[in-house]
C-alpha cells in the first residue's frame, strides 16, 4: 500500500514532480559543475599564473646580516657570500618536490669588454638556460626559459654547455651587435647567439651560461642567488604565523601546506647555509588571484543550491497544501503522523535520487566543456562528488586520515634533513 500511494502521487501531479525533479537537477548541475572545476582546475591555473615567474628567491645567509654602525654600512666592498651549484639538486630532494616546477641560479660577474682601442666595464650574467639536472635517477630539465619566460630572444637561445652569450637589447643597440658576431670579454672572444629581451635590467647586461661566469669570477661552482617557481596555496592567517612561535600539531600542518613561507623555510634546511623568502609582489598576488576564483566558485555553487532548495521546497509545500483532504483521510483511516510523513519524504527521496544523479551526469559534462572552453583542459569529476554533502562539507574521517598523512611526512622529512 505504501508504495502504491506513492506511484499514485507521482503519477497524479507529473507536472509539479517534474517541476521540483527539474529544480534539483539544475542545482546539482551547477554544484558538480563548479565543485569539479575548482577542486581539478587549481593546479591549471596555478601553472598557468607560473609564467609571471619565480616566487621565491634563495640567496647566501651572510647577506642578510646587516652590518651598521650608526647609519654607516660596515661590510666590506665585494662581491658578497655564496651558494654552492653542487648543492641545487637538493631542491628538487624537498618535501614539496613536485611542486618545484624549475629554478634558475644566478652570478653576476663584472667583465671588461675590449672594442677597438677601448674597454668598458660590463656585467656579465650566468645562469641556467635550460640545463639538464640529474637528481637521483631521474633528469629535471631547468633554467630561465622555465623562471623567467617572459625572457624573449632573437636568434637562438645558448647551450648550457657552450660559451655562447646573450647581449641585452639597449647594450646591443648601443654596440650595434647582432646575433653570429664575436666580443672579446675580459680576454675571450665569445660568440653571440642571440638578442635578449626583458624589460628589465637584463637589457643592458650579457647573459652567458654559469660555467663561463665562474670561470672569469674565479669560483668553480659558485652561485650568487637562485630564483625557484613553485606552485603555492594562497596565505591564511596560519600562513602568516612564525614557525618559532608554533609546536606539535600546529607546527605540522604549516610545514605539511605548501605556502610560499613553509616551502622556502624546507629550501633552507635543503641548501647549506642559505636564506629562502618569498618574492611577494608574485606570491601574494598570485594568493590573491586563486583566492577570488575559488570565491567565486563558492558563491555561485550557494546560489544555485539555495535556488534549488527554494523550488523545491515550494513546490513540496504547494503539493501538501493540495492533498490536505488525502491526508485528512489517511489519518481519519488510524494513519500515524509517522506513516503520513514517510509518504512525504519518500517522495522527496526519489526525486533527489534521480535529479541528482541527472544532475551530476548533466554537472560532469557541463565541466568538461567548461575546461575545453575556457581553460583548454580536461576536468576531471571525482565520483565523490555524486555525495553532495561529502562535496561541500568534506569528511572528517578524511579530514583526520589526511591530517595523520602529514605528520607522518614531516616527521619523515625531518629526519631525512
Amino acid at each position: 500500500m505504501f508504495a502504491r500511494l506513492v506511484y499514485e502521487s507521482f503519477r497524479r501531479q507529473k507536472q509539479r514532480k517534474l517541476l521540483a525533479g527539474a529544480a534539483i537537477t539544475l542545482g546539482v548541475t551547477v554544484a558538480t559543475a563548479m565543485i569539479g572545476v575548482a577542486t581539478d582546475i587549481g593546479d591549471k591555473i596555478n601553472r598557468e599564473l607560473r609564467t609571471i615567474g619565480a616566487n621565491i628567491l634563495v640567496t647566501p645567509q651572510e647577506d642578510t646580516l646587516d652590518v651598521e654602525i650608526g647609519g654607516v654600512n660596515l661590510k666590506p666592498p665585494s662581491d658578497g657570500a655564496f651558494l654552492n651549484e653542487a648543492d641545487l639538486p637538493r631542491i628538487k630532494g624537498t618535501f614539496w618536490h613536485n611542486n618545484i616546477t624549475g629554478f634558475a641560479p644566478m652570478l653576476p660577474v663584472t667583465v671588461t669588454l675590449q672594442r677597438d682601442s677601448e674597454t668598458e666595464n660590463l656585467t656579465l650574467l650566468g645562469t641556467y638556460f635550460a640545463k639538464k639536472v640529474s637528481i637521483g635517477k631521474e633528469e629535471f630539465n631547468t633554467g630561465v626559459r622555465t623562471t623567467h619566460p617572459w625572457w624573449k630572444v632573437s636568434g637562438a637561445w645558448p647551450d648550457d654547455s657552450s660559451r655562447d652569450v646573450l647581449i641585452g637589447e639597449r647594450l646591443a643597440a648601443k654596440l650595434f651587435a647582432k646575433p653570429g658576431d664575436e666580443v672579446m670579454l675580459s680576454g675571450r672572444q665569445l660568440h653571440v647567439s642571440g638578442i635578449l629581451s626583458t624589460g628589465g635590467i637584463e637589457d643592458d647586461q650579457i647573459i652567458a651560461p654559469i660555467a663561463l661566469a665562474q670561470e672569469i669570477l674565479g669560483k668553480p661552482g659558485a652561485v650568487r642567488r637562485i630564483y625557484v617557481s613553485a606552485l603555492t596555496k594562497p596565505e591564511d592567517a596560519l600562513a602568516r604565523r612564525d614557525p618559532k612561535s608554533m609546536s606539535g600539531p600546529i607546527y605540522d600542518r604549516w610545514y605539511c601546506s605548501p605556502y610560499p613561507q613553509s616551502i622556502a623555510f624546507q629550501l633552507q634546511e635543503a641548501i647549506p647555509h642559505s636564506h629562502a623568502e618569498q618574492i611577494r609582489q608574485v606570491a601574494q598576488n598570485e594568493g590573491a588571484v586563486l583566492t577570488r576564483i575559488e570565491g567565486l566558485i563558492f558563491l555561485i555553487t550557494l546560489a544555485a543550491l539555495f535556488a534549488s532548495a527554494l523550488a523545491v521546497s515550494a513546490a513540496m509545500a504547494t503539493a501538501i497544501f493540495e492533498r490536505r483532504a488525502e491526508v485528512g483521510l489517511m489519518k481519519a483511516l488510524g494513519a500515524g503522523k509517522v506513516a503520513v510523513a514517510s509518504i512525504f519524504f519518500a517522495e522527496a527521496t526519489l526525486l533527489a535520487l534521480i535529479g541528482g544523479f541527472v544532475g551530476f551526469a548533466a554537472g560532469a559534462l557541463l565541466a568538461h566543456q567548461i575546461g575545453r572552453s575556457i581553460f583548454n583542459s580536461d576536468i576531471a569529476i571525482p565520483p565523490v562528488l555524486c555525495d553532495s554533502a561529502r562535496a561541500l562539507a568534506g569528511d572528517s574521517r578524511d579530514r583526520s586520515n589526511r591530517y595523520v598523512c602529514w605528520k607522518r611526512c614531516c616527521h619523515s622529512q625531518r629526519s631525512a634533513t
